[in-house]
């Protein structure tokens, strides 16, 4: 695996780890903060630059009571300033006083920016049960 893939993969967790404390700073730090960006959540339309974005993460933040989630990676794939994370996201809410369970394929992509790696575009499917 090389230091690239290393990279990309920490800024993978690091998105994970901000989505699971609902931390919408760090949060922030991971995503590029472009109107290109497009974020895709599980049977929701798509949102188009950050600002839609980290307002549908505020929302998930606000109505999710907690959020445990375990990640299989399937692939990571970098191609010069670009790289894609394929997985499976097995996610444990509660929210509303209930507890959910769900599961989803996602394909995150990033972008090299300098030395780091923003997260330009995340899409999450449902997986049917």
């Amino acid at each position: 695996m090389t230091n690239e893939h290393q990279k990309v993969l920490a800024a993978n967790a690091a998105f994970y780890r901000a989505f699971e404390k609902k931390d919408i700073e760090a949060m922030s730090a991971v995503w590029s903060q472009g109107t290109g960006s497009l974020c895709i959540h599980p049977g929701r339309t798509v949102l188009r630059g950050w600002q839609a974005t980290r307002s549908s993460w505020e929302q998930i933040f606000r109505n999710t009571n907690y959020l445990e989630i375990d990640l299989e990676i399937i692939s990571t794939e970098v191609s010069g300033d670009l790289a894609a994370v394929v997985l499976v996201e097995n996610l444990l809410q509660v929210v509303g006083g209930r507890r959910v369970q769900a599961q989803s394929v996602a394909t995150n992509i990033f972008e090299r920016l300098g030395q780091d790696w923003y997260l330009i575009h995340h899409h999450g499917s449902p997986v049917a049960r």
